[in-house]
């Protein structure tokens, strides 16, 4: 009997894709709409020089919709993937730091939503963040995904072909140029 509806072989991809990214574009976007609570929550963990607060405060969120889109979009996936994760351990040292030196702060993770003050669950959101943006990173296909795989023919900036085999960001073939609209 066939089975009227099918996933796609990928489908545990996308739903990684889309649990990871939505979050990031989400918690970051929502950084972005109050830049100053941010700043103010960044400033509470006391971690920071007063001087670098603002600029860690706006770079942070564009990072993370940044990241999140690439990776919603599949664009470098294993890159952005491993940028959320590099972020995911980042954000757990600094909720462990402010734990372990009592602090009872706002944990400013999704920006002013909820308000909540830090403590084990926000440790066990991070650990999840990460276990799925490591796993995303280790099941992409970018290269250099696995051993086998072979180095871009051409360039720094060239990625391996898709499974139609026109990848569009192949930046070393004026192809690309002329589809993005420089030609």
């Amino acid at each position: 009997m066939k089975a009227i509806f099918q996933l796609p072989p990928a489908w545990p991809d996308w739903i990684l894709r889309l649990a990871v990214g939505g979050a990031f574009v989400a918690a970051g976007a929502l950084k972005i709409a109050d830049p100053a609570k941010f700043a103010q929550d960044v400033d509470n963990y006391r971690l920071a020089p007063r001087a670098l607060i603002n600029l860690i405060a706006i770079l942070i969120p564009w990072i993370e919709v940044t990241a999140g889109m690439f990776v919603l979009a599949g664009i470098w996936l294993r890159a952005a993937a491993l940028v959320i994760t590099s972020l995911t351990v980042m954000f757990f040292f600094v909720i462990v730091s402010a734990l372990a030196r009592g602090l009872n702060i706002e944990c400013g993770c999704f920006g002013t939503v909820g308000g909540k003050h830090i403590g084990l669950v926000n440790l066990a959101i991070d650990a999840l963040c990460f276990s799925l943006a490591a796993l995303l990173a280790g099941r992409s296909r970018d290269w250099p995904a696995s051993k086998s795989s072979s180095p871009p023919e051409r360039g720094f900036l060239t990625c391996r072909p898709g499974p139609a085999g026109n990848f569009p960001f192949d930046f070393d073939h004026p192809r690309w140029l002329a589809g993005a609209g420089f030609f």
